[in-house]
């Protein structure tokens, strides 16, 4: 890869040098649409081509950014018994599975729970065990229906009473030692702790011991300008890019708009919600959020990267036979960082040169 575009290099630059050798022996026109030039084939094989259209007017409107949790996939975990933290599984940034253990707490109300569930269980053995002497003394005539009826009330009551108590151990920790394990309610990344191992922890505190979040989509929080506030619309496409990966355009939509202004910044919140994949996006990244305006006029459009500017004024260079290419200039209405709206000096069906476009102006001008 890197010999061929060194290859690709070195031939454009000896191209340009013969491309200005040509041009050399031309003459200066006091018009300013220069005459053609003669761009030799190994020069012209190398350049990107464009051709000139005409579409709507797309104007880009950039917004400042910022990641954020999508907050609908968000879950706090809570401590659901007092006791002491003993030991901790999983730090910050670690991807869980629901039901993971995330951590142990050392419980004294755990220790009750299984006292509770023992004692449960014993109860249920007694009261079988009479359960069954009032069944044998009624077949010997020494008990009466009513006496059976009693045992048997007291027999199921006892049996409720068990599947209570193993289902409050259950939901509290089933564990002997008196210990309650902490799991993950859902799959995701743990995006932040208040724990620490040797810990108290009480029932009553406000805060959530683990917040854990789906990553697999995200809100993009963007600030809204006054002025292009009647340009954003809920269900709006846009494209968002970041620091760290400034090659690569996300795709997202516009999800919620505030409709409130913020009184310091004077700006309005708008929510894009977007699909993450390989957790490439984190929480907190900065972000450009790029809408196309589409207005209602039509206007001849080009490739921004064939406009080349110099001394106040646009050109292009323009393909006008099979090798030949000239400099023209251009008006421009407007541009949006890939298409260029032009108001004269082309037409539809033009071919133009595309890529390198200002080395191959400079070359013509000398």
């Amino acid at each position: 890869m890197k010999r061929s575009t060194i290859k690709n290099n070195t031939l454009i630059i000896l191209s340009l040098a013969l491309l200005w050798s040509i041009c050399s022996c031309h003459t200066a026109t006091d018009d300013d649409t220069r005459a053609p030039y003669v761009v030799p084939d190994s020069l012209m094989n190398t350049l990107k081509v464009d051709t000139v259209k005409v579409g709507a007017i797309t104007d880009a409107i950039k917004f400042n950014g910022l990641v954020n949790f999508n907050t609908d996939k968000v879950v706090n975990v809570f401590p659901l018994v007092s006791g002491n933290v003993q030991d901790i599984g999983v730090a910050p940034g670690d991807y869980v599975k629901a039901g993971q253990v995330l951590g142990l707490v050392k419980s004294a109300e755990v220790a009750t729970y299984n006292a509770a569930l023992v004692n449960a269980e014993t109860n249920v053995q007694l009261t079988a065990r009479q359960l069954d002497q009032q069944k044998s003394l009624y077949n010997s005539g020494l008990a009466s229906q009513v006496d059976i009826t009693n045992a048997q009330v007291t027999y199921q009551q006892a049996v409720a009473a068990k599947i209570a108590a193993e289902k409050i151990l259950s939901i509290n920790g089933n564990n002997k030692n008196g210990e309650f394990a902490i799991k993950s309610p859902i799959d995701g990344f743990i995006v932040q702790m208040n724990i620490s191992n040797g810990m108290a922890i009480r029932t009553d505190n406000n805060g959530g011991l683990f917040t854990i979040s789906d990553l697999k989509n995200v809100w993009i929080e963007a600030n809204v300008y006054e002025a292009n506030i009647g340009k954003v619309r809920q269900g709006d496409t846009v494209q968002v890019t970041t620091i760290a990966y400034p090659d690569k355009v996300f795709a997202g939509k516009v999800d919620k708009i505030m409709n409130v202004l913020d009184p310091t910044s004077k700006t309005m919140k708008m929510r894009v919600v977007m699909p993450n994949p390989g957790y490439l996006l984190k929480p907190q990244m900065f972000a450009t959020v790029t809408l196309n305006d589409h207005e209602n006029k039509q206007a001849i459009s080009v490739s921004a990267k064939a406009l080349v500017f110099d001394n106040s004024q646009y050109y292009v260079i323009v393909i006008t036979g099979k090798k030949d290419v000239q400099i023209r200039p251009v008006q421009v209405i407007s541009n949006n960082g890939t298409t260029a709206y032009i108001q004269s000096g082309l037409k539809p069906g033009e071919r133009v040169i595309a890529s390198n476009a200002i080395l191959i102006y400079g070359s013509l001008n000398n």
